[in-house]
């Protein structure tokens, strides 16, 4: 298991390569509920003009013990956007590029109460584009040298009502996809049924964070982690799991 030193650390000297703005601790370790197991995220905030990725390489593999490829900007895709996986000290690392420029940009859009998602592999939800506003929010800041993270973190560390009221108005959209699934299974649409009914489930899920004011920064375990929300959420995660787990059955 990675110790928090050795994290600290490796940003230090992260932060010292050219491009890299601010480092931060992200995921399950940022919010204290990490296993003894669990990955470490380090999202690395840089300037899109000057980062030297040749360097980040180097010091991957000086940290890895074996050459490490650091994937550029854009190699995972328009939103994850790229970095590398190390394994240090037998605990997985990944690390995170975000284009600080468009991290910001999405700050202020949440604050504005405005957001979407939009296509990504591996999110067969879509990405949440104001996650980025989340990750900034719940991150833990390892380096920040010029104060650039601090900057934008003040207009989302409380989360934002304009956002809170956007998401809950977005609700409409739940009628729709039910509808769209109630004549889906009429035609025996079984594939486009449960499309709209998950569609549905996450919208919901999505809107349950919302209002208990807690930022959503990936669809994994999404409706899980309603029932663990400060709000009464009216044992919606047992509902939908056991609707969602019906309609399989039923497919099958």
């Amino acid at each position: 298991m990675i110790r928090a030193d050795v994290l600290e650390e490796m940003a230090r000297e992260l932060a010292a390569v050219d491009g890299v703005l601010a480092v931060a601790l992200g995921g399950s370790r940022a919010r204290g509920t990490h296993r003894p197991d669990s990955d470490a995220d380090l999202g690395l905030y840089y300037d899109r003009q000057s980062l030297d990725l040749s360097a980040l390489e180097s010091l991957a593999c000086r940290w890895a013990g074996h050459p490490v490829e650091v994937f550029a900007p854009g190699s995972w895709g328009p939103w994850v956007d790229g970095g590398a996986w190390l394994t240090v000290n037998d605990t997985d690392v990944d690390w995170i590029l975000r284009d600080y420029e468009r991290v910001r940009e999405q700050c202020e859009r949440a604050h504005r109460g405005e957001y979407g998602f939009h296509t990504q592999p591996g999110h067969p939800f879509g990405f949440l584009d104001v996650a980025y506003a989340g990750e900034a929010a719940t991150g833990l800041p390892l380096m920040d040298p010029t104060g650039v993270l601090a900057g934008i973190r003040d207009l989302v560390t409380s989360y934002p009502e304009a956002l809170r009221s956007a998401v809950l108005d977005n609700l409409w959209q739940v009628d729709f996809l039910l509808d769209g699934a109630g004549k889906g299974a009429k035609r025996g649409d079984a594939v486009y049924v449960a499309l709209c009914a998950s569609h549905a489930t996450l919208l919901l899920a999505h809107a349950w964070h919302a209002a208990a004011r807690e930022w959503v920064t990936n669809e994994k375990g999404l409706v899980i982690n309603v029932a663990n929300l400060d709000i009464d959420s009216r044992g919606f995660t047992d509902i939908a799991t056991r609707a969602l787990d019906d309609m399989s059955l039923r497919s099958s």
